[in-house]
């Protein structure tokens, strides 16, 4: 069996016009490039499809880990979570009444109103801050083009001067950082909360 790889002009056109016909874009034939997802798929094209199996890779988060805490901070509560596969369509970004319509409300009362949903928590947003590719292009913005700040209230944090705040995933129009929240300020409706969606 030959293995050395040869790729001619012909072959070259070849996939481009599969490419194309089938609608790939350049950045999802550059993606596919990467890692190994060829080798994965090499399996179908080898059986001609009949009997190979392409399994989607699963991204497991532990939320029952302990949290990454800045170093000037302590954990106030972390609510844990079991291991928690992700997938954007489990995750509901979620907004208080009280955060509609322009209108803003504290941090604290924003904290009782979520006692009874299922936040996530920031064992989510270190692992999205770690695999951005993942993170759903409509979280950047809202549909008025402000930036999203989604906050992860499953862990709370105390800061060394006394002040409660909540880590949140925002983009800076270039990549993905987290900032945090301060409890005692407003939030307004550009702050939903990262909840595990129904």
């Amino acid at each position: 069996m030959d293995t050395e790889l040869m790729l001619d002009v012909g072959q070259a056109n070849e996939l481009k016009l599969a490419f194309r016909r089938s609608g790939w874009t350049n950045a999802e034939i550059k993606k596919l490039c990467e890692g190994n997802l060829l080798a994965r798929l090499l399996p179908l094209v080898q059986d001609d499809g009949k009997n190979a199996i392409i399994q989607a890779e699963q991204h497991l988060i532990d939320c029952d880990a302990d949290p990454f805490t800045p170093s000037v901070c302590t954990v106030e509560s972390h609510k844990k979570g079991g291991q928690f596969a992700f997938d954007p369509a489990k995750i509901k970004l979620y907004f208080s009444p009280t955060q509609q319509g322009g209108k803003r409300i504290k941090g604290n009362k924003l904290r009782k109103d979520l006692a009874n949903q299922p936040p996530l928590n920031a064992n989510v947003l270190d692992f999205l801050i770690k695999n951005p590719h993942l993170i759903p292009e409509e979280w950047k913005r809202d549909a008025s083009g402000n930036t999203r700040y989604i906050f992860f209230w499953g862990t709370i944090y105390r800061h060394s001067d006394g002040i409660l705040c909540v880590r949140c995933l925002y983009w800076d129009g270039r990549s993905w950082h987290w900032s945090n929240g301060w409890l005692h300020g407003y939030w307004g409706g550009d702050f939903p909360a990262a909840l595990l969606a129904s």
